[in-house]
């Protein structure tokens, strides 16, 4: 981020008007597109790397058409001694809130259902993708996963100074839908091998990231890894680790802000996903899964749904409707 900050200071002091001619739509860059207002307006209180962040929007925009034009560094994660401090207030809103689609507690977890937490992007399209899986999922929700800061705020996510990177928090009934198929939809929906990124969207926030809650996840998300590394024919870059590493730092996950939640559901939302599935199917649950797990983790849905329902590229998840796929229409 700071090779990405000093060549666009260095634009700017040489071009100093440049930042007129970019298109403005009310927002901030996000890519090289616009970021709705709303998504600057935190509902905590500003602070110094906040009021930065906002201040230094036409930066920002020129670093990202830089780094498409291959003139930016590699972000990197920041160190931990030096994330900003966060708060021990949890976001608001959020506590009694339901699922724009499903109508389930964001927070709730019922008695024999789990939870499982990925990171693959923009977060709107990648929580559409799971919303819309046909059974089994009582809620999705989009917050900040794997960072060092405590109950982070979207402007100081974007900072790169938090280390957090765009999540979805998905709880699920496994009797009716498997890890495994969360698991599969979460390799196809994006690039797992792009490093710091997902398309236009740069930078340590939206990195590819699976954070397992036991050692059956685990087996699962790095064997499932290797095969799909083989089939892509490069390396996946997604990070993946235990839940509890983040324990110091607060937890592995915080909410995002309400209007985020379901976004791409609510009227007037942009259709924006900066995801980049590759077209290619994980190769079938038996070659690759450990033999002691086949037949408590063998997928619930069939081929027949991913014949017709995966991902495809250019991120169409946008443009689907927002209701779970019908049962039988696959």
């Amino acid at each position: 981020m700071k090779i990405f900050a000093r060549r666009s200071y260095l634009l700017l002091s040489t071009l100093a008007p440049a930042a007129a001619f970019i298109p403005s739509r009310g927002g901030a860059s996000r890519g090289i597109f616009s970021i709705p207002e709303a998504r600057l307006n935190s509902p905590f209180p500003k602070t110094a790397a906040t009021n930065n962040f906002r201040n230094q929007q036409p930066v920002r925009m020129i670093a990202s058409i830089l780094d498409l034009l291959g003139g930016g560094g590699k972000s990197e994660l920041i160190d931990p001694e030096k994330a900003l401090p966060g708060r021990q207030q949890k976001m608001p809103n959020i506590s009694g809130s339901k699922h724009y689609v499903l109508g389930n507690d964001l927070e709730e977890v019922p008695e024999g259902y789990k939870v499982a937490v990925f990171a693959n992007g923009c977060f709107w399209g990648s929580e559409k993708g799971i919303w819309r899986l046909p059974e089994g999922i009582h809620s999705t929700a989009v917050g900040y996963c794997a960072g060092f800061t405590p109950n982070p705020t979207y402007e100081e996510a974007c900072s790169g100074l938090t280390g957090h990177t765009e999540g979805v928090r998905v709880v699920y009934n496994p009797e009716q839908v498997s890890f495994v198929d969360i698991l599969r939809w979460f390799w196809e929906a994006h690039d797992p091998t792009s490093g710091m990124g997902q398309g236009n969207d740069r930078g340590t926030q939206y990195r590819s990231g699976f954070y397992y809650f036991d050692d059956e996840q685990k087996q699962l998300i790095e064997a499932s890894k290797e095969a799909y590394e083989k089939q892509l024919g490069r390396p996946i870059t997604t990070e993946i680790a235990a839940a509890s590493d983040y324990d110091k730092y607060g937890g592995l996950w915080y909410f995002a802000e309400l209007y985020h939640q379901q976004y791409l559901a609510k009227p007037g939302a942009r259709p924006y996903c900066s995801a980049q599935p590759q077209g290619i199917s994980l190769a079938d649950f038996e070659s690759w899964a450990p033999e002691d797990l086949k037949e408590k983790h063998a997928p619930k849905l069939p081929e027949s749904f991913w014949k017709k329902n995966a991902p495809r590229r250019g991120c169409s998840v946008v443009q689907e409707p927002n209701e779970p796929i019908e049962v039988g229409s696959f």
